[in-house]
């Protein structure tokens, strides 16, 4: 991992309340949640968050969600006392008031964790894609939230530098993740066939995008035609996929491999990834990172965003090998599109998207093509742990231990 600038100004968090009665008293401590409607990853990352928050608090803690319509299936299982859908369920200053809301985590959602701090709520702001950000997106993130906890990576471009030096409380934290690495864990034999497969699709709605089911439509076709080319004889896809679609792309595949189709809570993802002997993802950052901690063979879809195009390529520099899908040149260029990202992440979306809603027949078969390829190098990785490696595994509970320091109770003893 390249070395991370100190770029905070090394005060603490000037707005940290002292317990309150409800904590001396045993009653549960009201935290609101929110994460971006942009994927499942910020989903992921909050399961993590809570999950280590609920081992951590030495007292009872009691979650109300704020929209994250999207990520909710994610999220399952966790408790979530009340989700608010914004703005029909009221405004972010009726809801702090009436459910006596003490603190907020939020992950990658600048609006709310903006109007949260604007409602008196001392907010940490979970940013898992500080490398993402140019001049152009300084408006949308909240740089004076109580603590901006920011994931680190293997490379910070030149251009997110002055961005993170005007966060007022920044501190760096681990891959927010819901599992830890697999200590002493060996990567699978090169010689092990690939039998069963894990199509991780995320969450396919997102801000701006009128047509999601374009991705799907041509990826999941050509993933499970390069999985039958390749000897795999079962399965699954995941993602939020409606049944009509998912049974319409899985009607068109021929031979014997067996598909099977079907949303997947994070706990369900993340307990059945390791039954699997490969894993092809859309490359979102907390799925990359969350199968390398288990040490999952790992195949990168093509990108389905601007996030994706710099997670694919991380993950194939960490593993060093190049098991990565791009889309052919007529779809979109990358280089293009991340050099757009300087007037703004929206510029280079607006790119992405146009391509991937015109491509057709001809990138199926590119594709496909491009993922035997992908699959049959990957059989030269020899550390698949490469990526997590790199960044750690223990943010979730960095992120678990701020907020607690915001509620005055701080870590439990060692």
């Amino acid at each position: 991992m390249l070395p991370v600038p100190e770029v905070a100004d090394g005060r603490e968090p000037d707005r940290v309340p002292a317990p309150g009665r409800s904590a001396a008293c045993g009653e549960p401590v009201t935290v609101a949640v929110a994460g971006v409607e942009f994927g499942w990853g910020s989903s992921g990352k909050l399961s993590a968050v809570l999950s280590a928050l609920r081992e951590r608090s030495p007292s009872p803690l009691r979650f109300v969600g704020l929209a994250s319509r999207l990520g909710r299936p994610v999220l399952a299982g966790h408790g979530i006392h009340r989700w608010y859908d914004l703005p029909d369920g009221g405004t972010v200053e009726d809801i702090v008031a009436s459910e006596r809301v003490r603190a907020a985590v939020v992950v990658l959602d600048g609006p709310a964790a903006t109007a949260l701090e604007g409602a008196g709520v001392p907010t940490v702001f979970v940013d898992s894609l500080p490398f993402m950000w140019s001049e152009g997106d300084r408006s949308t993130l909240p740089l004076d939230v109580t603590a901006y906890c920011a994931q680190q990576c293997l490379e910070l471009p030149p251009e997110c530098r002055d961005v993170l030096a005007s966060v007022r409380a920044l501190r760096w934290v681990e891959a927010v993740i819901g599992t830890p690495p697999v200590t002493g864990a060996a990567d699978p034999s090169p010689d092990r066939p690939y039998r069963r497969a894990l199509i991780s699709l995320g969450g396919l709605r997102a801000p701006r995008l009128t047509d999601w089911s374009a991705y799907p439509t041509v990826v999941v076709p050509a993933a499970l035609g390069a999985l039958a080319a390749h000897g795999v004889r079962e399965a699954h896809v995941a993602g939020n996929l409606p049944a009509d679609l998912a049974g319409q792309l899985i009607g068109r595949t021929n031979g014997e491999l067996r598909v099977t189709a079907g949303a997947l809570s994070h706990g369900e993802f993340l307990a059945g990834l390791a039954d699997f002997d490969v894993l092809l993802a859309s490359p979102g950052l907390t799925t990359l990172l969350e199968a390398g901690s288990l040490r999952v063979p790992t195949v990168c879809l093509p990108p389905q965003n601007l996030s994706q195009i710099f997670n694919g390529r991380f993950h194939s520099r960490a593993v060093d090998a190049d098991v990565r899908v791009v889309w052919p040149k007529d779809v979109f260029c990358e280089d293009e599109a991340l050099a757009l990202r300087s007037r703004g992440e929206d510029e280079a979306l607006d790119l992405i998207y146009g391509g991937i809603g015109s491509a057709g027949a001809d990138a199926v078969a590119s594709l496909q093509e491009g993922i035997v390829t992908a699959l049959l190098t990957s059989r030269k990785v020899t550390d698949w742990g490469a990526l997590t490696a790199g960044v750690g595994a223990g943010g979730a509970a960095q992120v678990a231990d701020a907020l607690l320091a915001i509620l005055g109770q701080g870590p439990p003893p060692a």
